[in-house]
């Protein structure tokens, strides 16, 4: 199992930074959200991340070219999932304080984020799980999850 302190941080920073960049852009800043990020991306994705990317090559492990390659991706995006999008909402909600915005819609908006996702969500996943060695994907993945927690914040106002 990995729980490392590098990726506790890392997800600490980048996951809150990424997600303060939405709430700035969407003028929903809170030091309460930022708290909650940070801790959310120092527990939950700091550990689950890199053990599914760890169990990701373990499972392929046997496969060569193409078969591999598609595999890694599709497994990558599998874990990103209208449920993930749907939790992370749910911690923005939680965090800002919008206990009023949680219910079911946050799964269609995830639903829709995600399939309208899905190129850009395919292509950055078969970067980082093809090309980046697996003690930087973790850190691969945080960056692209920074920028697209934009996505996810805007997603609400573009898919509700």
């Amino acid at each position: 199992m990995h729980y490392k302190k590098q990726n506790i941080l890392k997800g600490a920073i980048i996951y809150s930074a990424g997600d303060t960049v939405a709430a700035l852009l969407l003028a929903e800043f809170s030091w309460y959200r930022v708290l909650g990020m940070m801790c959310i991306g120092a527990t939950f994705y700091a550990f689950e991340i890199p053990n599914y990317f760890d169990w990701i090559v373990k499972k392929t492990q046997f496969l060569t070219g193409i078969k591999a390659t598609v595999t890694k991706t599709i497994l990558a995006i599998m874990y990103f999932n209208p449920l993930w999008i749907a939790r992370h909402l749910l911690f923005i909600k939680l965090f800002s304080g919008e206990f009023n915005a949680l219910g079911f819609n946050l799964l269609e908006i995830a639903f829709w984020s995600f399939l309208v996702n899905i190129p850009i969500s395919f292509t950055a996943n078969y970067i980082i799980q093809n090309r980046f060695k697996l003690k930087w994907r973790f850190l691969g993945s945080a960056v692209f999850s920074a920028f697209m927690a934009v996505y996810y914040a805007l997603s609400e106002t573009i898919f509700s």
